[in-house]
């Protein structure tokens, strides 16, 4: 069995963030799932500009702060959307039997659905936080591979002030890929339930919720003083306390960190010891 390279892209700004420990701490428990195969390299994208060559074999591509849409003519988003053409080209040439695989996480996915212009990325009426129900839109026993393991629905960490909506169904569904997971129901507001998950093709997947996020970790961050503080002023003392509720839940947070991205990786790297058979779906 050959190495493993896996980049992430730090999709951060430069600023600290829960998200990248967890990535790390999972990424860390697969290279000793997978002893002396797997290295990995961290890229800052949006601060530096630094992008990943196509030389690596799996993608992990993280959430970050602000607006998915002010970045428009960045050289930092062009340099993004170039590297996600790179990989699309590599992807599709037939010669290239050692494929390469992406995930992207919240701000990323945001990104990725304006790159393949199969959605619209809107602002939100109103700041999702918290931990909430995710449903598939397949039984359990046709759902992505990505998610065997978990319930239905199963629960994420949302955090985002944009939404992906308005899908082209027809046009993801021509690369080969589907619309996976939607937000909760909710009949009392009347508007689009967002996409919450896209296989965006057989090689490329993302979430617009934190599917990296442990529990004992958001636990932690929660009950610091000053979160604590923000979370109660800007949504309850009732939402803040139904979080750590969530989170003490075996079958909910910690569930979710433990099966989706260890399957993605775990399934790539199958993938790309057997080229015959090089796809997660």
């Amino acid at each position: 069995m050959g190495k493993i390279s896996i980049a992430i892209l730090d999709m951060n700004d430069g600023m600290p963030n829960e998200g990248m420990r967890c990535i790390r701490s999972i990424l860390a428990a697969q290279q000793n799932h997978y002893p002396n195969r797997i290295s990995i390299q961290e890229f800052e994208v949006r601060k530096s500009v630094q992008i990943p060559t196509v030389d690596h074999d799996i993608f992990i591509s993280s959430g970050g702060p602000g607006s998915p849409l002010e970045s428009k003519g960045t050289e930092w988003e062009n340099a993004y959307f170039k590297w996600i053409a790179l990989v699309d080209q590599w992807n599709n040439e037939p010669l290239n039997t050692r494929k390469k695989f992406i995930f992207f996480i919240c701000h990323s996915f945001q990104m990725a659905c304006r790159y393949f212009q199969i959605g619209e990325v809107i602002r939100r009426k109103s700041t999702a936080f918290g931990v909430f129900p995710i449903h598939m839109l397949h039984a359990l026993s046709n759902t992505d591979p990505i998610f065997a393991g978990l319930n239905d629905p199963f629960y994420g960490v949302d955090s985002r002030d944009f939404q992906v909506v308005q899908t082209n169904k027809k046009k993801i569904q021509e690369a080969g890929g589907e619309i996976l997971c939607i937000e909760k129901e909710r009949p009392h507001v009347p508007l689009e339930r967002a996409v919450m998950a896209i296989r965006f093709n057989p090689y490329m997947v993302g979430t617009q919720f934190h599917p990296e996020a442990d529990a004992q970790g958001m636990s932690m961050y929660l009950q610091r003083e000053d979160k604590k503080n923000t979370v109660i002023e800007n949504h309850g003392f009732n939402k803040w306390a139904s979080m750590l509720e969530h989170l003490n839940d075996p079958d909910k947070i910690e569930l979710t960190s433990k099966v989706i991205l260890p399957n993605f990786i775990a399934q790539a790297i199958e993938a790309l010891d057997t080229p015959s058979a090089n796809t997660l779906n």
